[in-house]
């Protein structure tokens, strides 16, 4: 199957995908195979065959079906990316976004390699939601702060990839950590009575 990550380039999810005989949709062509070939020319620039260097300008009004033309064009520039990914996922997996004071098991390079950058906070929110109004399955994980929370992220993944034909083309959300629509934990919840309160109230 077809599977999106969010971020995109998250290489250990990228890995995971790609072992267990799924197909990783990357907004850039990148994959597991390429990120050790040498892509870098003489000069030290980058591979100009690939995306976003070989976006036209209609592949970059692709976005507009998803937002308005009032949008930023670097948020409509990086959601014409994903419009392919958008397209064609048959499943994706999202990781959730590190809590603000989370003291980093690698340094910020290692990290950025493993876990993927999110780039736009915005786009990201959007892509999201827009991958969650398909009919396909989703399994959210909570980014991992400790080696054991590692670990059990990996074995999450690793079932969700081998149970994945089982739930083709059905909305199914997996999310056992409880994440938000901001894919932070949930660590505040209120009482249905004082919710009442305050729906009252307003």
């Amino acid at each position: 199957m077809k599977v999106a990550v969010i971020p995109d380039a998250a290489m250990i999810i990228v890995g995971l995908v790609t072992r267990y005989g799924h197909e990783y949709l990357s907004s850039t062509n990148f994959s597991r195979d390429k990120s050790g070939e040498d892509k870098v020319s003489e000069k030290g620039n980058f591979d100009e065959s690939l995306p976003p260097f070989t976006m036209t300008g209609y592949d970059a009004l692709k976005a507009n079906k998803y937002t308005g033309n009032e949008t930023p064009s670097g948020f409509r520039g990086r959601l014409s990316l994903y419009d392919d990914i958008l397209n064609n996922s048959e499943a994706a997996i999202i990781l959730g976004k590190p809590p603000k004071n989370y003291n980093h098991m690698y340094d910020t390079l290692n990290e950025m390699i493993l876990f993927g950058c999110v780039s736009c906070n915005n786009q990201q929110q959007l892509l999201v939601k827009l991958l969650k109004d398909k009919q396909i399955p989703i399994l959210e994980v909570a980014y991992p702060q400790s080696c054991d929370q590692l670990i059990n992220m990996i074995n999450r993944i690793k079932i969700f990839l081998e149970n994945l034909e089982k739930y083709r083309g059905k909305q199914h959300l997996f999310n056992e950590d409880d994440l938000t629509v901001d894919l932070k934990p949930n660590t505040e919840r209120i009482e249905i009575e004082e919710f009442k309160k305050i729906v009252n109230k307003t």
